[in-house]
């Protein structure tokens, strides 16, 4: 299962290796994994992998079944746009709206 997990990327694994871990026996957490790599079904692995960062971000902690929903939910509403193409820090914002120095009217 960390496999296909890894396959996915790396914070689909971190949070899969989280869900396990939080479960007295590893086991537990085995049917939360697996829903959230049927996600990977109706979902391209980048945004998969950009939900689940964003769920460790914000430490998507309730219950076993609903942590897999909160994923599902960070999918569905598009939370996970934020954490694909983070701008690297410092780098200069490009947008058709945004005038830089050499403009002048």
């Amino acid at each position: 299962m960390l496999a296909q997990a890894v396959k996915l990327g790396p914070s689909v694994t971190a949070f899969c290796e989280m869900v396990m871990a939080d479960r007295p026996h590893p086991e537990q957490g085995f049917r939360t994994c697996l829903g959230i790599l049927a996600l990977a079904r109706s979902y391209d692995a980048n945004r998969l992998d950009a939900a689940c960062r964003r769920g460790l971000t914000i430490r998507a902690r309730p219950v076993s079944q609903i942590r897999g929903a909160s994923i599902k939910s960070i999918l569905q509403s598009g939370l996970d746009r934020a954490f694909l193409d983070d701008p690297v820090e410092g780098s200069p914002l490009q947008h058709a709206n945004i005038r830089g120095q050499g403009y002048y009217h």
